[in-house]
């Protein structure tokens, strides 16, 4: 069936044809026990984080690291009953928690998931930051972690990379909203069980930008806010 989607801003007018190309039914690229993510999500010596990479993106950077996940249809189709034992077989390999990797093209069927089971251990919201804050709004109860980007604060470099033209309003208004959900950021053993992390990568000669980024974090949620810079250019 295809059908006006809200899940992020862009609100196609047909899931099949919209901007991200997902469809009607979840697809996923890879699931793994991730060491690499921020340590306070993926642990020093423990198994990892039990990352689930959803394929299709709702943003479509075009300096993507994963492109090919991102951009082309590539994947298992799955269901909101697979999607759970997905969860049940990390939690079996001891994961640290249920990673979403760019979930948010796909958050009602996630949300149909987690309602059926909410994992015992986190669940992250892994996301670019291009989110429908009314959206966010429904993951309360069902989300522990925001992993979130805030990948530019000009909206004009968000129009030449990301062909999104509202993406600071949407990002900050998405980030007030995670921090309603989630007012205290929980820590033990160098673990985070409950919070907020805002990503920021440094684009070559952008690097003003940034500094904007994290102004605006201080400003609005604080300076002991967890900030993860990434700097792989």
């Amino acid at each position: 069936m295809n059908e006006n989607c809200f899940n992020c801003p862009r609100e196609c007018k047909n899931r099949t044809s919209g901007f991200c190309q997902a469809g009607n039914t979840m697809k996923i690229a890879k699931v793994m026990l991730h060491q690499w993510e921020e340590p306070i999500i993926s642990g020093t010596k423990q198994t990892g984080s039990g990352a689930i990479f959803f394929s299709h993106c709702n943003l479509g950077c075009v300096y993507c690291q994963n492109y090919e996940i991102s951009h082309f249809d590539v994947g298992e189709s799955v269901d909101a009953k697979g999607l759970v034992e997905i969860f049940k077989k990390l939690e079996m390999k001891n994961a640290l928690n249920i990673n979403l990797v760019t979930p948010t093209h796909y958050l009602s069927q996630i949300l149909s998931a987690l309602k059926i089971y909410k994992p015992k251990i986190p669940v992250v919201w892994n996301t670019s930051g291009y989110e429908n804050p009314k959206m966010i709004s429904k993951l309360k109860d069902y989300v522990d972690i925001f992993l979130c980007d805030f990948k530019y604060f000009s909206n004009e470099l968000a129009l030449k990379y990301s062909s999104a033209s509202n993406y600071f309003e949407s990002c900050t208004n998405s980030l007030l909203e995670m921090r309603k959900i989630c007012p205290d950021d929980i820590i033990e053993n160098g673990l985070m069980k409950k919070g907020i992390i805002v990503r920021n990568m440094i684009l070559p000669t952008h690097f003003k930008d940034s500094i904007n980024v994290l102004r605006w974090i201080a400003n609005n949620l604080g300076t002991k806010t967890y900030v993860s810079l990434m700097s792989q250019y």
